[in-house]
């Protein structure tokens, strides 16, 4: 069973960073990919970012964060890793990542998750 672990969540002002990491029990490999998604009270989930772990790395992000997140990974730890810069109040949310198969930004084309870090950022 493949078990997800993120953290780095927490309190934040505005304007404030945070760097998420997301650890892993089982290796990924070049045919995998790390997404992160988010969820705020009362919304659907959301796609962050996602990177493919190969070689090359593929990388997209979600339209309300370009430029103000990267995504990461450090293959030899099997981290991945979400740096967040210019935080706004709109960012808070519980913060997950997921791996899966499929380059894809729905939360549906992901196998497994982890349990979320809670990400607060007051204006």
């Amino acid at each position: 069973q493949v078990q997800l672990e993120e953290s780095g969540g927490g309190l934040v002002q505005a304007g404030g960073s945070l760097r998420l990491s997301c650890g892993s029990s089982s290796r990924f490999y070049s045919s995998h990919v790390m997404g992160w998604f988010r969820q705020a009270p009362g919304k659907e989930r959301e796609f962050v970012a996602l990177i493919r772990w190969g070689t090359g790395g593929s990388i997209t992000y979600g339209d309300s964060v370009k430029g103000r997140f990267t995504i990461s990974r450090d293959k030899a730890s099997n981290t991945g890793y979400l740096q967040m810069s210019g935080l706004k109040p709109e960012d808070t949310a519980v913060y997950f990542c997921a791996r899966g198969t499929q380059y894809a930004t729905s939360a549906r084309d992901y196998n497994y998750w982890g349990q979320g870090t809670q990400v607060t950022v007051s204006s």
